[in-house]
């Protein structure tokens, strides 16, 4: 295929703060250089189907000013071309009918291991520019993916708000957070804001967890404010820690659909109202009366404005992969570390035990992860080492320090992550 044929821009997944100033800024360097650009409508699905006809020429003119804007300027899908031979040929053929021979992917990490599989299957250029508000690819740690920034911020916000509300009615909110892997976004945003308490799926490490364990956590951590003097407070809880429940305690929430990559549909499971009225009956037995309103975000935060940080970012992620591409480049992620262009291959991407993209988890050994959990109100373990704690808590519930002991005790938090801040400080 020509090295002068036409650069194809399409996007996967979920939309994130700073699509379109990536397709912007693509665009606008390939135009320059003489190349024709084409925008894909919703990501690969009109092309596993043979359909060539849903593309937009994306001009200087078209994609000038879109950078300013949320959403995806050319829409999105989760359309998997790798999940038959069939999808992939016909992807491919549409490709060459269209005349492409450099293809610019933007999204997660399922778009990543199409982009790989494209590149793999044919003579074509590909390069992908990694988009998630989860944050999950397997960037350095210092490397957010775009869209996290963004998110983060705006959920802040809302949360800021969830909390003077709960303040001023003294009610407790559980908030469900996107992230179905990782729990990036739902740290960042319950410790900025300063949430009681967030709960993510690393934590609990690989090993299936009951949902009453998360109940009793969350029990306990109204209890233990309640025995502070508040009825109030905020819960910060990643949706991935549904994809940790038992399978039997997922059966009992209702039925479980997935998507074309294989994922649990997480919006389709209220695990938030599930939470809540378990919580609440937890409660109601111990003749606490408390008022518990549950609320997912996350479509509010992936369609946003991209904030200015997001906005520079992404120009420069859509540049540098429009430039690689033009250069002869093709079979690897864009990033920007330190303030360069660096590319990474996407073999060294892969997951040599799973074939698939790695991802990035929060470490839940580093400094900001062990001052986080020292923020939090919840059970710990030296509240039941310190008798006049431990017979505050059960008072405030009207259980013996015995009978609070055994409900309460295996679900405490044990000993905290170590915080080391380095020699010669307290």
């Amino acid at each position: 295929m020509s090295p002068d044929g036409k650069l194809a821009i399409l996007v996967g997944g979920g939309p994130a703060p700073g699509i379109n100033s990536v397709i912007a800024a693509a665009s606008i360097r390939a135009c320059l250089e003489g190349i024709e650009v084409l925008g894909v409508r919703n990501g690969f699905s009109y092309l596993m189907q043979g359909d060539t006809d849903h593309v937009t020429p994306l001009t200087i003119e078209r994609v000038s000013r879109i950078h300013f804007r949320g959403g995806a300027a050319i829409g999105t899908s989760r359309a998997n071309p790798t999940r038959d031979d069939a999808a992939m040929a016909a992807t491919l053929d549409s490709f060459k009918r269209l005349g492409v021979s450099q293809v610019l992917t933007i999204g997660g990490d399922d778009t990543a291991f199409s982009a790989r599989s494209l590149a793999e299957a044919s003579d074509l250029r590909v390069v992908h520019v990694p988009k998630t508000i989860d944050n999950d690819l397997d960037l350095p740690q210092n490397i957010d993916t775009f869209g996290y920034q963004t998110a983060r911020h705006v959920g802040v916000e809302l949360i800021q708000n969830l909390m003077v509300d709960a303040r001023s009615t003294s009610r407790w909110y559980f908030v469900i957070a996107m992230g179905r892997k990782a729990g990036h976004l739902a740290l960042g945003m319950g410790k900025a804001a300063g949430a009681t308490l967030t709960l993510i799926p690393e934590e609990f490490g690989e090993q299936p967890v009951s949902i009453d364990r998360l109940v009793d956590i969350l029990a306990g951590a109204i209890i233990k404010r309640r025995a502070e003097g508040r009825s109030d407070g905020v819960a910060v809880i990643a949706e991935g820690v549904c994809i940790g429940i038992r399978e039997e305690d997922l059966a009992g929430i209702g039925s479980v659909e997935r998507d074309e990559h294989g994922h649990i549909r997480l919006a389709e499971i209220d695990i938030g109202r599930v939470l809540r009225h378990r919580v609440r009956d937890v409660l109601a037995g111990l003749d606490i009366d408390s008022t518990i309103v549950s609320k997912n975000i996350g479509y509010e935060l992936r369609s946003a404005d991209p904030i200015p940080y997001d906005m520079e970012y992404t120009r420069d992620l859509g540049y540098c992969g429009a430039k690689y591409l033009m250069e002869g480049g093709s079979g690897v992620m864009v990033s920007m570390q330190e303030g360069r262009f660096v590319p990474i291959r996407f073999e060294d991407l892969m997951d040599a035990s799973t074939g698939r993209m790695r991802v990035r988890m929060v470490d839940i050994h580093s400094t900001r992860y062990a001052i986080a959990r020292r923020y939090m109100i919840r059970l710990r373990k030296d509240d039941f080492e310190d008798p006049e704690i431990l017979e505050n808590l059960a008072g405030s519930c009207g259980l013996s320090i015995q009978a609070f002991r055994d409900r309460f005790e295996d679900v405490c938090d044990g000993e905290l992550p170590p915080l080391d801040l380095g020699q010669g400080t307290a």
